[in-house]
């Protein structure tokens, strides 16, 4: 009996090890993989929500109540809103995809540029793609369209845009890499991706730390994705100009 006693006990701990092993594994397994996929975790930030992209707490989402700060007066002598327009090389028939639109401040502005063109208004939160509408119908612009977009994808159509543009949104994004992935799918052979981020290497700019991106950060990003630098500008008051193509294969 104590002999018997003696194998049952050995058989359990092997049995508990082996155990051990195989959780030891699947955690390794699920690091590697997190590691792979360039997202990890972290405690947190105040502005953060703890998701970690190739070395970057993404930042918190700004709600449909920031639809008036979107809107402020002052926003144009701050951002220089005209100039960056200007800037986007745009014909009168360029599709442009304005994702993470919010009110449409850029939008109706960029309308009336590409009459022959089109105006994709994307974004993900209800509110916004309801004030969108509402303005879109007040303004009596045909060629603006409003889409909802998803956490992974801005839901457009493969190779069918000239330009897409993210003005302070890239550094929300919940899933960064995919939505590139998206974006990249999205765009004509030699279509052109502009992102426009509040300068990090600016300490003086009075933004929240998780509410700007360096150049470095945003290349970084962004070469792992498909895209290569096209154009880099510093003529806006605060904020990065930066144009990506997609990268030669």
């Amino acid at each position: 009996m104590k002999q018997a006693s003696s194998i049952s006990v050995t058989c359990l701990y092997v049995l508990l090890l082996s155990l051990c092993l195989s959780a030891c594994n699947s955690c390794q397994a699920q690091k590697e993989q997190a590691v792979s996929d360039g997202y990890s975790s972290k405690v947190p930030h105040s502005d953060g929500t703890g998701k970690v992209y190739l070395g970057r707490e993404i930042a918190g989402i700004m709600g449909a109540g920031g639809g008036r700060w979107l809107e402020r007066n002052s926003r144009q002598e701050e951002e220089n809103v005209t100039l960056a327009i200007e800037n986007m090389e745009l014909s009168t028939q360029s599709v442009v995809a304005d994702i993470g639109a919010g009110t449409g401040y850029y939008t109706f502005r960029i309308a009336p540029k590409v009459p022959a063109g089109e105006v994709y208004a994307v974004d993900v939160q209800d509110a916004f793609i309801s004030a969108l509408n509402e303005q879109k119908k007040e303004l009596g612009l045909s060629n603006v369209e409003v889409v909802k977009g998803g956490s992974q994808s801005p839901n457009l159509p493969d190779a069918s845009i000239d330009l897409a543009i993210m003005v302070d949104v890239y550094h929300e994004l919940e899933y960064p890499q995919e939505m590139l992935q998206a974006i990249h799918k999205a765009l004509r052979p030699d279509g052109k991706l502009l992102l426009l981020e509040y300068r990090a290497e600016d300490t003086s700019i009075p933004i929240k730390e998780l509410h700007k991106m360096s150049v470095s950060q945003v290349n970084k990003e962004l070469d792992a994705n498909g895209f290569q630098l096209y154009r880099q500008e510093d003529f806006l008051p605060i904020q990065h100009f930066l144009i990506y193509e997609k990268a030669v294969e």
